[in-house]
């Protein structure tokens, strides 16, 4: 036990922050259409000027130069939209430089593992904590070869951190590689044109508090009129007072509706985004807001009645329900999904599954309990080497994903997320409960006693069923113990307290010494199987 790592305790996932719905924009007209694509674009271009500019100051980018660059967006557009394309240029700033320092991040542990490795034998075989040598000698010539190409792009990394140097691709850095194959992405270049223009446009406007339904530069009244601030050299194309533009559409949001109005009836800021999706020739309005931290229930509280433990996999969801004690209770389920397909696919695939989740949760009234993963630093090829189905399968997971979808959902029912550490809970529920919940009618999984693993490790309770029994001659005879120790019990790997009573039915139930003296210590005449003993009245585990 000495080598195993330290569990963190488990703890209430905190409720959303922000929320977005969206509606799609019907029975647009042509004119519509062109002037929302003429705006998209010209916004556009001033975006990646300005984006341009910010990745060129670097470092020593200050208040000043924010407030020079979004003067000169102002002379070509407004101050509104000025201010709305800085503000999304450092955001996406800092999410190159977060990117960077996790490549940064994966290139050490690379760096470390193949230095560890070729410092080993050939042939050497690793453990459990570390990995062995490589295989061959033309192996570990390779990766010698590899271990120069590594450091270079790490020492490139590091130089180009400290310049406060990143790369950053407006449209997305997929789609402009797949311009390269067009056969194999199944595309003309007039329709990877089409996509790309789509990709590079921007349409959104951050909310405002106090001024006219919560948005100036993108305005939607209560009943569904969409009209926006055209930009200063497109204004001949406004078709309402004040330089605006009011599209031929109406919207309404049909989930969140209640909330949208309220917050647009009382003036509160929200933000806007517009896009079209070129495969389907469809536009769509974005509406989203900030919303006030929700309360979360003490961890306490969530473990009253007890709870469901899931255990995330590449195709399902394992669940079982388990009572406040850490007994399952009935029949483990699995909620599968599909992560085939088009991104779109994927996601509702995941929500459907969540959905069906937060469903059996809410009829019993129970919190949901699920493992803090991160597979970030997990999927290197250094790490795994030759596991290429295991790498593919922790990379097919959607941990991050299915988590931001499972708080965001359960917060809307009521429901409690608890988040534990997953460090053995594979392992030890396969250890300690596959067997006791396996029978002729009914064929436990390891992701099923892995769920029940993940459960009792949120309710405090040790995944083992049963306090482990005391050597020879000191209590039962190393008989199996039926009293579930508390997590905070000291000694609970000793000898269990003497509690009076029979033992068998042939003895008398009589008051007897503590078991903890054990008679066989000290007397031999006098073995501790001659002792009395009750069963403990707190409830079993399985």
């Amino acid at each position: 036990m000495g080598g195993l790592r330290e569990v963190a305790a488990p703890f209430v996932l905190p409720g959303p922050s922000g929320v977005a719905v969206r509606d799609r924009l019907k029975h647009l007209t042509a004119e519509d259409e062109e002037v929302l694509r003429l705006v998209g674009d010209h916004l556009g271009t001033l975006a990646s000027r300005d984006l341009k500019a910010r990745c060129a100051a670097g470092l020593d980018h200050d208040a000043e130069r924010w407030a020079e660059r979004k003067r000169t967006l102002t002379q070509e557009s407004s101050s509104r939209w000025a201010g709305s394309i800085t503000k999304a240029t450092h955001d996406q700033w800092a999410l190159a430089r977060r990117g960077q320092l996790a490549h940064i991040q994966s290139l050490e542990a690379g760096v470390a593992t193949i230095t560890h490795r070729l410092s080993l034998p050939v042939g050497e075989r690793g453990s459990k904590k570390a990995p062995g040598g490589y295989r061959s000698r033309q192996e570990w010539f390779a990766k010698t070869r590899r271990l120069h190409l590594l450091d270079d792009r790490l020492q490139a990394a590091r130089v180009d951190r400290e310049a406060g140097v990143v790369a950053v691709v407006r449209g997305g850095k997929r789609l402009l590689s797949t311009r390269h194959h067009l056969d194999a992405a199944q595309l003309t270049e007039e329709q990877w044109r089409t996509r790309w223009e789509a990709g590079r446009r921007f349409l959104k406007a951050d909310g405002e508090s106090g001024k006219p339904f919560g948005n100036e530069t993108i305005r939607v009244t209560l009943d569904g009129q969409v009209s926006l601030k055209l930009p200063a050299p497109l204004s001949y194309l406004a078709n309402a007072p004040h330089g605006r533009y009011v599209l031929a559409t109406r919207v309404a949001f049909a989930h969140r509706g209640e909330q949208w109005r309220d917050r647009v009836t009382a003036n509160r800021a929200v933000a806007y985004r517009i896009h079209e999706d070129v495969l389907r020739r469809r536009w769509y309005l974005t509406a989203s807001w900030t919303i006030p931290p929700v309360k979360t229930v003490p961890l306490a509280t969530a473990r009253t009645n007890g709870l469901i433990g899931v255990d995330t996999n590449a195709d399902h969801l394992a669940a079982w329900r388990l009572d406040a004690h850490g007994n399952p209770i009935g029949e483990p389920l699995r909620f599968g999904y599909d992560l085939t397909g088009t991104a779109a696919h994927r996601d509702a695939q995941v929500r459907h599954a969540l959905i069906r989740l937060l469903h059996w949760a809410k009829r019993h009234g129970l919190a949901i309990t699920v493992e803090d993963l991160d597979f970030t630093a997990e999927k290197t090829r250094e790490k795994h080497g030759r596991r290429k189905r295991f790498r593919k399968l922790i990379s097919g997971m959607p941990v991050s994903r299915l988590r931001a979808r499972l708080v965001s959902m359960a917060a809307e029912l009521g429901i409690t997320i608890v988040a534990v550490d997953p460090a053995y809970t594979s392992r030890w529920g396969a250890q300690h409960w596959h067997k006791p919940l396996t029978s002729k009618n009914r064929k436990t999984t390891r992701h099923d006693v892995a769920a029940v693993a993940i459960g009792r490790r949120a309710l405090g309770h040790p995944i083992r069923r049963r306090t482990a029994p005391p050597p020879h001659d000191r209590s039962d005879r190393v008989g199996h113990r039926t009293v579930q120790a508390e997590p905070v019990a000291l000694g609970r790997e000793g000898p269990r307290p003497r509690i009076p009573g029979p033992r068998t039915r042939s003895v008398r139930a009589v008051r007897g010494a503590n078991a903890g003296n054990q008679d066989a210590q000290h007397r031999s005449g006098r073995p501790a199987e001659h002792e009395f003993w009750l069963q403990d009245s707190l409830p079993l585990s399985l």
